[in-house]
């Protein structure tokens, strides 16, 4: 055991800087997964948790006020049911703000959904104009207890007594009007009802919503949502940034990995005769095993207990959603358990692959297989001639090596055989050269003038094939990652400058109030000089073939004047009939582009010719958008109820909303379009952290490789001087082998990394329900940044290690060959 750890010492102050590289890659891979557990307990979570304590609905009818939705009670696998609750449709202003919401009468608190108080008191009899808010859309109108809410047009106004949590739908400007729960006095002028289904098996949904319609008739049925809907809103981007996360550091893990296997396989070739002593004075295969093993296990489990640490004491404490998830994350039952697992296992795997190299050591002999001397450029020379080791005595003086009794011979013939070389005697390196190399020492190569250096450096790299692709491969891993990083970094800030690239062509949604006629709202948007484009529409929900869920059906522009949609496939929707679908909807009912499609709204069908599919953000995807003159044919009495704004550049949404919003005396509801690549934001600073990473692994893979470059060459410095080759340039060829790696590595990490991060992308794209289209890779700039990046620090790492190396003392050469 003393000579173990002597041994593990020794190579400690040997490798330093390896070890720490190791130390903090494994730290920053930890962290990545840790961070990741946690956004995916955060995003699952906190609904889960509001919906188990509520008892939450499974499926919501939305149905006429005429419907008699008792009968859904009967339905079989039902539960549980509450409701009918009479609803109203109004608008809520409160210090400037606005919001659509539903008010939903509620004589008594329900059994079924029950809303969790996080704020004030439930709905008393006492204070009848009194709501109670649902929290997400407490936050946008910044209303609590005790604030009074007034109801534009009404002449009324209502008084907050609580906000409560729910595991509805929530709140989102002009696409899901708020939730408010109200007595029934309070509900004057009710326009539908709701009711809530809870059932035995949440995986009978799509059955229970099919029964419902059948029960009630689908001209009953105004809109339908699931629980799977909610879940899937309310986890939302935090578990895209959790899957990020996971997949960066997966693939982290897997580079640290082959870094680690590549930097032991290195150091056992370059060892070899200080492991056959150890072998040779009592180790057995299993101890040596264990020194290589023993030592990264170390290292990494440094690593691993220093990031578990960090993350637990500082990670609630980093600003934004990582810090909020973390706080979340160590509260919940699996958070224990986890902060033990994720190290354990990213120990484990670097453990394997340690394994797996260290193996190789512990197979080496006690007493090294005498082996073929190298030429330049690692080809094999004439094996050594042992017989005549007693005939040479006389030669060991000027230059032959001699271990014990054996005398190894091949390396000076090698040396002899350059010096013959270099004075036109046509020795054995003329004769073992490759023909293009033995140009390179006239200096030209096809009639081209070429530095030898640079021939013969090349030739180091990629003379010995498994060997340098295994090289090459690892540090592509690293480098096709950072591509990846950088694709997303590049995606999500093209979102923010191009928010028409993901069908956001317009800034504002403006919803008239009834009794606002088309006219007057179209004289407001016209007056404003920075409006460039107003379209009319209405959207409906509409049931599926099948009756299993409500989709969105969207009539906007007209064909004079039609809606700039943002198309991945097919062309734009311009004749009758005609519609463009988000990729949720054509998944959801297994279309396809060139499809015909049928769906019912109310009682009322509509047949739909898609010829295109759009990229759509809102409602995962599930989205069927043709022209209001379409609809109109079904309905002629149809009007506009709200309006795409799009502004001319340069101007402020937020100002203009304002501005409208005045303008229209309170009767007109403005908000600004949500980008769903501002709940991305975080996801920058975390590309940042996984690149630096990344980096590290790169950086640990470079030292290896120039480590094994240098001790390799060490063989070539005798015949190297010999033909004629100056230190400087002798280093030159050990710089250009690794810039030659990096540059390689570089080449196919973009070659292989671009493509990959545009099907990671629009991967994602796809199962939200946006569709593929939206990825957006880096520019040349960047990846040229890259990869000079790459080559340039491969170079500078380089030079002192093979500068040193060909400055050697001719005994300490000859040592290394022998």
């Amino acid at each position: 055991m003393r000579a173990t750890l002597r041994w593990a010492h020794s190579d400690l102050r040997t490798h330093r800087g390896e070890a720490l590289f190791l130390v903090l890659a494994t730290a920053g891979i930890v962290v990545s997964l840790l961070l990741a557990t946690a956004l995916f307990g955060y995003a699952t979570n906190p609904w889960q948790r509001v919906f188990t304590q509520a008892r939450g609905a499974h499926v919501w009818l939305h149905t006429s006020a005429s419907a008699d939705a008792g009968r859904l009670s009967v339905i079989g696998g039902v539960e549980a049911m509450t409701g009918p609750y009479a609803t109203e449709s109004a608008t809520l202003a409160s210090r400037g703000a606005r919001a659509s919401v539903e008010l939903r009468a509620t004589p008594e608190e329900p059994s079924v959904g029950r809303p969790l108080l996080t704020a004030g008191r439930w709905l008393d009899p006492a204070a009848p104009d009194g709501v109670v808010l649902e929290s997400s859309l407490a936050r946008a109108l910044l209303a609590g207890p005790g604030d009074r809410l007034a109801l534009p047009g009404t002449g009324r106004s209502v008084t907050v007594l609580g906000v409560a949590d729910s595991a509805e739908p929530h709140y989102r400007p002009g696409e899901q009007p708020g939730l408010v729960w109200a007595l029934p006095s309070a509900v004057r002028d009710p326009q539908g009802q709701v009711v809530g289904l809870r059932l035995a098996e949440p995986g009978d949904t799509d059955y229970a919503v099919q029964r419902a319609v059948t029960v009630l008739g689908a001209g009953a049925i105004g809109e339908v949502s699931t629980w799977q809907q909610a879940r899937a809103e309310a986890q939302g981007d935090t578990r895209l940034l959790g899957q990020v996360l996971g997949l960066f550091g997966l693939g982290a893990l897997v580079a640290a990995g082959l870094a680690v296997h590549g930097a032991i396989a290195t150091r056992i070739r370059g060892h070899l005769r200080d492991i056959s002593i150890l072998k040779a004075v009592g180790f057995t295969p299993g101890q040596v095993v264990r020194v290589f093993l023993l030592q990264h296990i170390a290292y990494a489990l440094l690593g691993a207990v220093a990031a578990a640490a960090l993350t637990e004491a500082l990670g609630s404490r980093v600003p934004g959603r990582l810090g909020d998830a973390v706080g979340v994350w160590q509260g919940l039952p699996g958070h224990t358990p986890a902060l033990f697992a994720v190290p354990v296992a990213a120990v484990l795997f670097i453990a394997t692959t340690t394994g797996l190299a260290a193996w190789r050591a512990g197979r080496v002999p006690p007493v090294p297989v005498s082996r073929p001397a190298l030429l330049p450029f690692g080809r094999p020379g004439p094996a050594p001639d042992v017989r005549r080791a007693g005939s040479r005595g006389a030669a060991g003086a000027s230059g032959g090596a001699a271990t014990g009794s054996t005398r190894v011979t091949g390396s000076a013939d090698a040396s002899a055989g350059s010096a013959g070389t270099a004075a036109g005697s046509g020795g054995r390196v003329a004769g073992g050269l490759p023909g293009v190399a033995r140009h390179a020492l006239t200096g030209r190569v096809l009639g081209v003038p070429v530095s030898p250096a640079l021939v013969l450096g090349l030739h180091r790299a990629f003379g010995r094939r498994p060997r340098s692709l295994a090289t090459v491969a690892r540090l592509t891993l690293p480098l096709l990652l950072i591509v990846v990083a950088l694709s997303a970094w590049t995606t999500i800030g093209r979102f923010h400058s191009n928010p028409e690239r993901i069908g956001l062509p317009a800034q504002l949604t403006v919803h008239a109030e009834s009794g606002v006629t088309d006219r007057d709202t179209r004289a407001v948007l016209d007056r404003d000089p920075q409006v460039a484009a107003a379209y009319p529409g209405v959207e409906v929900a509409a049931l599926v073939p099948g009756q299993t869920a409500t989709i969105a059906l969207r009539g906007l522009g007209t064909r004079a004047e039609p809606f700039p949609y943002t198309l991945a496939e097919g062309r734009p929707a311009l004749g009758r009939d005609e519609a463009v679908a988000g990729q949720g909807l054509l998944d959801l009912l297994d279309v396809r582009v060139g499809d015909w499609v049928r769906m019912t709204v109310g009682d009322q069908p509509q047949v739909l010719h898609i010829v295109g599919r759009s990229i759509e953000p809102e409602n995962a995807g599930r989205v069927i958008s043709t022209s209001l003159d379409t609809l109109r044919e079904n309905d002629p009495g149809l009007s506009p109820t709200l309006y795409q704004v799009r502004l001319r550049p340069g101007a402020d949404p937020k100002e203009v909303a304002d501005r409208l919003t005045d303008a229209g005396h309170g009767r007109l509801d403005v908000h600004t379009v949500t980008n769903p690549a501002d709940g991305l934001s975080p996801l920058r600073g975390v590309v940042v952290g996984l690149i630096a990473v990344l980096g590290l692994i790169g950086l640990i893979e470079l030292l290896t490789a120039i480590g094994g470059t240098v001790r390799e060459g060490e063989r070539d410095v005798l015949a190297l001087k010999a033909i004629g080759l100056s230190p400087r340039q002798i280093t030159a060829v050990a710089v250009t082998a690794t810039g030659g790696t990096a540059l390689v590595a570089a080449l196919a990490g973009t070659a292989l990394g671009v493509p990959l991060a545009h099907w990671l992308i629009d991967l994602q794209g796809r199962s939200s329900g946006i569709g593929a289209g939206i990825a957006v890779g880096p520019g040349l700039p960047a990846l040229l940044l890259l990869g000079v990046a790459a080559v340039l620090g491969a170079v500078a790492l380089a030079v002192v290690p093979a500068s040193r190396a060909a400055r050697r003392r001719l005994a300490d050469t000859l040592s290394a060959v022998a």
